[in-house]
């Protein structure tokens, strides 16, 4: 049983400017979505899924879908302000501003995936070997299985040169997921990562693994995550900005008992496309790539 490539793709894109999922970076017009999925087909994932919003689904079918559903199994679901509502909760929410977050994506999509799966965001470059990394474990769960994972990063690997980042950074115990701690203003400094508090800083070592919202589940996980929205709901239903978060909702489910997350690590260069100056980077790290024979020019046959 092959496992599923489940795409976060409904954000918004406000810090970038427009709709980063499907702008073109490639040499053939691909997007950087199109090379992850490429990755992730070759290493053994059978089926991927995107979660949009219905606003952007033409230019999403012209500009990615109907290219890589040429190639591969695919297919799409809608994420909304109202989905997952009832009709009273769609009327006590009506000031929401912001999607309901990640956690909300993912059960979007329970009804389509079948399989043991991993979730992406669509704006992450994340590198072969991670996705070579998650199909091996995937591939060996039962549905039912109460067994996850994650694909950690060496937080060097992850670094801005233009700014600081936030990195959510890995604590383990056996190899197993513990807790993840949100660190903000992580920073490079004389050859030094340095991590900014409000009254001091600290040195780290910079082979630190972090979390880039690259995680593997079983279906079993929907459960969990449908306890934890239906919770967050009650809490923060009224709240126009509040997101439920995937990182939350696997601490709590670990917190829990309800299931253990492994830790894999890549040892790939992780790059994004958060904000516009973003993008020649990112253009260029691809050209590189394909220029070495890491990635053919043009991706897919058709």
């Amino acid at each position: 049983m092959k496992p599923t490539l489940l795409v976060m793709a409904a954000g918004m894109g406000s810090r970038y400017g427009g709709v980063k999922q499907i702008d073109a970076v490639g040499m053939h017009g691909e997007t950087l979505l199109d090379f992850g999925i490429f990755d992730a087909k070759n290493a053994g994932f059978g089926k991927v899924v995107f979660i949009i919003r219905k606003d952007i689904e033409k230019d999403f079918r012209e500009r990615l879908f109907d290219r890589v559903a040429r190639n591969m199994d695919a297919e799409y679901v809608f994420q909304s302000r109202d989905s997952l509502l009832t009709e009273e909760e769609i009327q006590i929410s009506k000031n929401r501003t912001k999607p309901w977050g990640t956690i909300h994506a993912v059960l979007c999509a329970k009804d389509v995936v079948k399989t043991p799966f991993a979730v992406i965001n669509s704006d992450d470059y994340y590198g072969r070997s991670a996705y070579e990394t998650m199909s091996k474990y995937l591939v060996n769960l039962k549905n039912d299985d109460t067994t996850h994972a994650m694909v950690g990063f060496v937080l060097e690997n992850t670094m801005s040169p233009s700014g600081s980042v936030t990195r959510a950074i890995c604590n383990r115990k056996d190899g197993k997921l513990t807790d993840l701690v949100e660190t903000f203003k992580i920073f490079w400094r004389d050859g030094k990562v340095i991590s900014a508090f409000d009254d001091h800083e600290e040195v780290l070592t910079g082979k630190e693994l972090v979390s880039m919202n690259f995680f593997g589940f079983t279906p079993k996980a929907f459960d969990s995550f449908q306890s934890y929205w239906n919770d967050f709901k009650k809490n923060h239903i009224s709240e126009p900005k509040t997101e439920c978060l995937l990182p939350s909702g696997v601490a709590e489910m670990i917190e829990k008992g309800e299931g253990s997350v492994e830790v894999l690590s890549s040892d790939d260069k992780w790059f994004g496309m958060t904000y516009p100056e973003d993008k020649p980077m990112v253009m260029s790290s691809l050209r590189a790539k394909i220029e070495s024979g890491y990635y053919p020019e043009k991706l897919w046959e058709n």
